[in-house]
C-alpha cells in the first residue's frame, strides 16, 4: 500500500505529464509529429528518471524512430518495457476531442492507446527510485510505428528483447485484465487474372477474374475455425472494368488471426494451394504474417501469478484474458520470453471517440508496475 500512497500523492504530476503528452499529437504517418514527440519523450525521460546508461535511436525511415534506453539496476538480465508513442488519430483530432478530466475520466486522442502506459511506466520507475526500493535493470523500448504493423521497429524490438528475463507491454488492458495471449495476425492478397472479352457477344472467350476471385473468398472464409480461435476476413474486393467485359483481373485483401501457430501452419498450407477454377486464369498469393502468435505459456501464467498476487494486496483483482488483436509483444513471446501485456491504462475507446481512461486505475497500475519490477529483482 506504501507504493499505492506515494503514487496517489503524485497524481497531479502524473496528469500534467499525461496531458503534456497527449497534447502533442503523434499520427503514425507523420514523421515530423513523431519526431517532435520523441523529442520531448527523451527530455522528459532524461528529467523523470536521470540519463540512460545507454541511448540508442534507430531511424525508421518513413515511420517512426525507435529509442531504446537502458537503465541499470539490480542483477544481470534486464526486463523489457515496451511502449509506441504513435496513435491512430489524425493531425487535429486534439481540436475536436482536447485532453479533458472529469472526476475518474480523462479522455483525448490516444490516451488510452497508448499514452497513459508510458506515463505509468515512467512513474513506477521513478516511483521505486524515490522510496529507495531495488529493481532489475530496465531496458525502455519506445517504437513510433506500432500502430502501422511495425514495419521499422520489429527487428530492433526482436534484438533488444534477446537477453531479457521478463516483458511488460504497457497496452491499454482489456477491461482491467492483462492479456497472457494474443492471436498472430496475417495480411495476405489473392490477385487474380483472368481473360478480358465482351460478356454479350464473346462470353465463351472470356474468362472472369470477378468469378474466380469469388470463388476463393468462399475457399478463404471456410477456413475460419471459431472454435480453434481462427478468423479469416477478405475486407477488400476490388476487379473489373465495366458490366459488359469479362473482368481480366480482381484481388481479395485478407485479415487472418490465428491463436496457435498449428492454425498458422495449417492457413499457409491453403494459400499454398489455392487454384484457379478455369485453367485459363492464374491466381497470386502475396502477404505476410504481420505478427506471429502470442501463445500462452508456463512462464508468462508463472509471472501473470506472481502479479496477481501483488495486485491483490493493492486491493486489485488482476484478471487475464487472450485477445484477437496482436501488439509488439507477439514479436516478444515467441523467443521464449515471459511476457505481460495489456499493463498499461484502464478504461475503453481504443481508435474510438469515447477513447477515454480511469485515473483511479492509471494510479493503481502504476503502483502494481513498481511492485512487480521490485519483485522481479
Amino acid at each position: 500500500m506504501a507504493l499505492l500512497d506515494w503514487v496517489s500523492g503524485h497524481r497531479d504530476q502524473m496528469l500534467d505529464d499525461l496531458r503534456t503528452y497527449v497534447e502533442l499529437e503523434s499520427p503514425s504517418d507523420d514523421k515530423e509529429s513523431l519526431n517532435a514527440t520523441l523529442a520531448w519523450l527523451g527530455s522528459w525521460l532524461d528529467e523523470r528518471l536521470g540519463e540512460p546508461g545507454r541511448l540508442d535511436r534507430i531511424d525508421g525511415g518513413a515511420r517512426g524512430d525507435v529509442e531504446v534506453r537502458d537503465y541499470p539496476g539490480r542483477g544481470d538480465k534486464p526486463i523489457l518495457l515496451l511502449c509506441h508513442y504513435d496513435t491512430v488519430w489524425p493531425l487535429g483530432t486534439l481540436a475536436e476531442i482536447p485532453f479533458r478530466i472529469d472526476g475518474d475520466r480523462a479522455t483525448g486522442p490516444g490516451i488510452f492507446d497508448m499514452k497513459s502506459g508510458l506515463v505509468q511506466a515512467v512513474w513506477a520507475l521513478k516511483a521505486l527510485s524515490d522510496a529507495g526500493l531495488d529493481r532489475p535493470p530496465i531496458r525502455l523500448v519506445l517504437t513510433g510505428d506500432e500502430e502501422t504493423g511495425s514495419i521499422a521497429s520489429r527487428h530492433v524490438i526482436e534484438a533488444e528483447a534477446a537477453g531479457t528475463s521478463a516483458a511488460l507491454v504497457f497496452e491499454a488492458s482489456a477491461d482491467g485484465a492483462v492479456k497472457t495471449a494474443r492471436k498472430g495476425v496475417g495480411i495476405f492478397r489473392v490477385d487474380a487474372t483472368g481473360i478480358e472479352a465482351h460478356a454479350g457477344l464473346d462470353p465463351e472467350k472470356g474468362c472472369s477474374a470477378i468469378d474466380e476471385i469469388a470463388r476463393v473468398v468462399l475457399d478463404l472464409h471456410g477456413l475460419t475455425d471459431l472454435a480453434k480461435g481462427t478468423t479469416v476476413n477478405v475486407g477488400i474486393l476490388e476487379g473489373g472494368t465495366r458490366t459488359n467485359v469479362a473482368a481480366g483481373r480482381a484481388s481479395a485483401e485478407v485479415d487472418v488471426r490465428v491463436a496457435s501457430q498449428e492454425e498458422a501452419d495449417r492457413v499457409d498450407r491453403a494459400l499454398a494451394e489455392l487454384r484457379p477454377h478455369d485453367a485459363r486464369a492464374t491466381l497470386t498469393v502475396s502477404g505476410e504474417w504481420n505478427r506471429p502468435v502470442m501463445e500462452r505459456t508456463d512462464t508468462t501464467v508463472t509471472l501473470y501469478e506472481r502479479a496477481r498476487v501483488l495486485a491483490a494486496e493493492l486491493g486489485v483483482d488482476l484478471r487475464e484474458c487472450a485477445v484477437g488483436g496482436a501488439s509488439d509483444g507477439n514479436f516478444v513471446a515467441p523467443l521464449g520470453i515471459p511476457v505481460l501485456d495489456g499493463f498499461g491504462a484502464v478504461g475503453d475507446g481504443a481508435h474510438a471517440r469515447h477513447e477515454h481512461i480511469s485515473v483511479r486505475g492509471m494510479l493503481e497500475r502504476t503502483a502494481l508496475a513498481a511492485a512487480v519490477l521490485h519483485a522481479l529483482n
